[in-house]
């Protein structure tokens, strides 16, 4: 009896860990699930929490991801008030893999920022965190999800949490010391390096405008000696620094929704008539978080 029981719990877990759907309700296809997402299914982003890198091909978003690396927050919050990125440039391009940025030649003082930031590679947590898990683990993580609309990975015992390398991922570069993390950092724009995880603070991710990322020159010259910077950046800004009008209103969908998890479910099943073999599986970064333009409000 008590073998019946705990199998009985087991399976019980197991069909609320997934967000199991019933045959009786077909899942819809990605598209018609992020179009008839309803407004309490999508979040603002926090302008405190944006950054705003204004290159010349476009401006690229990004949201910084406090809970999980406080201290990278803070530290990129203090470099872009005192606007040390304006005119340093993307010195680093590697085709399907990462682009760098920051001051390549260290001429440039930090100012109120400091000097180096100690990792935060791993988030520890006394409780579990409230995420949405996939059903499946993989090879990198014993169990991946999204927490507040960042891919994550976690220990199975959910005391362990970090920001996975997936496609848009901002994170900070260092040395070999781990503790050696200042200013230099880097935007996943390929191929998912997760075998990266918990090697580096990720503290980020892209929401808008990683196409100017992967329209940057692949050679670039970087010689404040002879004036040239290629892939400079104009400005790099918190988003509540730029005034109203010029800022960019975008929400993303809350990843602990209703939505979201039928999102998990369609793309791990793929219900669209084209598809033949269906892999019931997909992995973290194949789950793309939904971002759209806010919606105005009607009157």
């Amino acid at each position: 009896m008590k073998k019946i029981i705990t199998i009985s719990l087991a399976l019980s877990a197991l069909l609320t860990a997934t967000q199991c759907f019933s045959q009786s309700e077909p899942i819809r296809s990605p598209g018609a699930i992020i179009d008839q997402a309803p407004t309490t299914h999508w979040r603002a982003l926090d302008p405190d929490k944006t950054l705003y890198i204004e290159l010349e091909q476009g401006r690229v978003i990004v949201e910084l991801n406090p809970q999980l690396a406080p201290n990278h927050v803070k530290q990129f919050q203090t470099l872009a008030n005192e606007n040390f990125y304006d005119g340093l440039n993307f010195y680093r391009y590697v085709e399907s893999f990462v682009a760098q940025a920051g001051d390549r030649e260290e001429k440039r003082k930090i100012k109120q920022a400091k000097a180096s930031v100690k990792s935060e590679r791993i988030h520890y947590a006394n409780k579990p965190l409230k995420a949405t898990y996939l059903p499946k683990n993989d090879g990198y993580a014993d169990k991946t999800g999204f927490i507040n609309g960042f891919a994550i990975g976690s220990n199975a015992q959910q005391t362990q949490y970090w920001q996975t390398h997936c496609p848009g991922a901002f994170a900070m570069a260092r040395s070999n010391d781990p503790h050696s993390g200042s200013t230099e950092f880097y935007i996943v724009i390929g191929q998912s390096p997760r075998y990266l995880d918990k090697n580096l603070t990720v503290f980020g991710q892209v929401r808008s405008g990683i196409e100017y990322i992967h329209q940057l020159k692949r050679d670039p010259v970087t010689s404040a000696e002879k004036g040239v910077f290629d892939n400079q950046i104009k400005t790099l800004r918190l988003a509540s620094s730029v005034p109203v009008e010029q800022q960019t209103s975008l929400e993303v969908m809350d990843t602990d929704s209703a939505s979201f998890k039928e999102l998990i479910q369609s793309r791990m099943n793929r219900p669209n008539e084209f598809f033949i073999e269906r892999p019931d599986y997909v992995d973290v970064c194949s789950v793309v978080v939904p971002v759209r333009t806010k919606a105005l409000t009607k009157t």
